[in-house]
């Protein structure tokens, strides 16, 4: 019997770039439908806030659309994309005359490193454990947003976003050493205030 066809494989980050740039008019909506529920989450956890995540969501792309011929196609896109979204997620608080902290109810990206083995003490849960309902995906979200913004990007981009601690410190401008001393000080800042959330809950 002949082969049945195998699927054909989903066009690279790079190439729907390069196609966007030929004037593919489907290319850039792949794009931006591929990263539409990533980028949005990595945006709602650093904003604390799901309207202004929206709002960034559509500036990120927007700036991808115009800095497009300037990419190097030779380099991750993903890196690049939210390089982009944390910087225009910064100016955005920095800018906003005054927080609007909504509730977040966003359902999380599927695709999180699945261990906090290497850096969290064993009686912290596994991020699946945070994230396995409403009420603990909005305590997960309260902790961290109380984190200083140095700790807090680190810590969604590596284990949440699984970008390397290379690219994390090429995106922030900052020493390789720096990226994981503040991924060890934030793992520490979580667990600790975690701990605490715990135990409040333990006694209401």
């Amino acid at each position: 019997m002949p082969e049945a066809p195998k699927p054909n494989p989903q066009p690279a980050d790079t190439e729907l770039l390069r196609r966007h740039l030929e004037g593919d008019e489907t290319a850039f909506a792949t794009l931006v439908g591929r990263y539409r529920k990533e980028l949005f989450n990595f945006l709602a956890r650093f904003t604390g806030d799901a309207a202004l995540a929206e709002d960034v969501f559509q500036e990120t792309f927007l700036q991808v659309h115009l800095s497009a011929g300037a990419f190097d196609m030779d380099r991750r896109l993903k890196p690049w994309l939210f390089t982009i979204a944390a910087n225009k997620a910064r100016d955005a608080l920095r800018t906003r005359s005054r927080r609007q902290a909504a509730p977040l109810d966003a359902q999380v990206s599927d695709d999180q490193r699945g261990s906090y083995a290497d850096l969290v003490p064993a009686e912290i849960p596994s991020p699946e454990h945070f994230l396995a309902n409403l009420e603990t995906r909005q305590a997960v979200q309260n902790v961290v947003q109380e984190m200083p913004e140095n700790l807090r990007i680190v810590l969604l981009l590596s284990y949440f976003h699984d970008i390397s601690y290379q690219e994390i410190a090429e995106m922030l401008n900052v020493p390789l050493g720096t990226v994981k001393s503040r991924l060890h000080a934030a793992v520490r800042t979580f667990a600790n205030r975690w701990k605490t959330v715990a135990e409040r809950d333990r006694h209401d």
